[in-house]
């Protein structure tokens, strides 16, 4: 009998381990802030969506995409990698100060993006407690190469390690600016559209996440959006306080809410495959040997 596919990475990985966090859901709105203030990427989702009609489309989207190739089968990942990439190289983007028409599929633009979300992703889960040691840190961005090579760039080509991105972060700093599409994207994000009904929930939890996750940022972020840099100790004490309460909510009523990925995954794999931080324990011993699996 042929073995249940386990996709691209596999209960083994940290990324099936830490994708099905709660707090995926702040890092994913941290890396939007962070990715708008590349001026070129930002202009290029933002002259080719429908972002502030349906930003959380978008948002449902992106969420689709890294379930499917975190806990999808090969096959539906890889469909998922070429639907994105046919798409990514039909669209153009044009700069209005100089003229300049560009495609978005640009590899300095996909590596941006792919940048930004995996340091949001890694530094809200480690900020809010995941025990993640430094080598299972490491891991993570190393297998994230996986889902950077789906959306067309040269795995070669893409930062390996937590040094490798923070490196990547030094170099390209002085390309980065808060421009007029970024401004629109902080305004959409702190005060979304929403139905009449939904505005209490917008002002008692999307606000307050929103907010978490904007004060996540690193300080050069801070700095272009021009606002003060808030305590790194107090936003580290919101983003564990955030993270205990989040995760607290039994994992088999998160697994019902949308897109399902993971109780999809358990499904085809069974129950051994539910993704738990107590595994992370278990990857340390391998990752880290006998005596250095230190929390990070």
């Amino acid at each position: 009998m042929k073995a249940p596919d386990q996709g691209l990475f596999g209960p083994g990985s940290v990324t099936w381990q830490v994708h099905a966090d709660p707090m995926m859901w702040v890092g994913g709105i941290r890396a939007l802030y962070l990715q708008a203030l590349h001026p070129r990427a930002v202009r290029g989702v933002m002259q080719n969506s429908d972002f502030r009609e349906d930003a959380w489309g978008r948002l449902m989207r992106t969420a689709d995409f890294v379930g499917t190739l975190t806990y999808g089968t090969t096959e539906a990942a890889e469909a998922k990698g070429v639907k994105v990439r046919r798409l990514h190289r039909l669209l153009r983007a044009t700069d209005p100060r100089t003229g300049e028409i560009y495609g978005i599929d640009e590899p300095e633009l996909l590596l941006w993006v792919h940048c930004a979300e995996v340091d949001s992703y890694l530094r809200v889960l480690l900020r809010s407690g995941l025990p993640l040691t430094g080598a299972q840190a490491d891991r993570y961005v190393d297998e994230q190469r996986e889902s950077a090579r789906l959306v067309g760039l040269d795995p070669a080509d893409v930062p390996a390690t937590v040094a490798a991105l923070g490196a990547y972060f030094t170099r390209v700093r002085g390309q980065l600016a808060a421009g007029p599409e970024a401004l629109d994207v902080d305004d959409f994000l702190r005060n979304p559209p929403v139905p009449a009904p939904l505005t209490p929930a917008r002002a008692l939890l999307w606000r307050r996440v929103a907010a978490l996750a904007y004060d996540s940022l690193p300080p050069y972020a801070h700095e272009l959006y021009g606002r003060p840099t808030p305590p790194a100790a107090v936003v580290d004490r919101r983003l564990r306080t955030a993270g205990n309460l989040l995760r607290a909510v039994p994992a088999r009523l998160r697994r019902r809410l949308p897109p399902g990925h993971v109780g999809k995954a358990m499904a085809r794999l069974g129950k051994g495959s539910r993704p738990t931080p107590y595994k992370l324990r278990r990857l340390a011993a391998i990752l880290d040997g006998p005596g250095r699996a230190q929390q990070r």
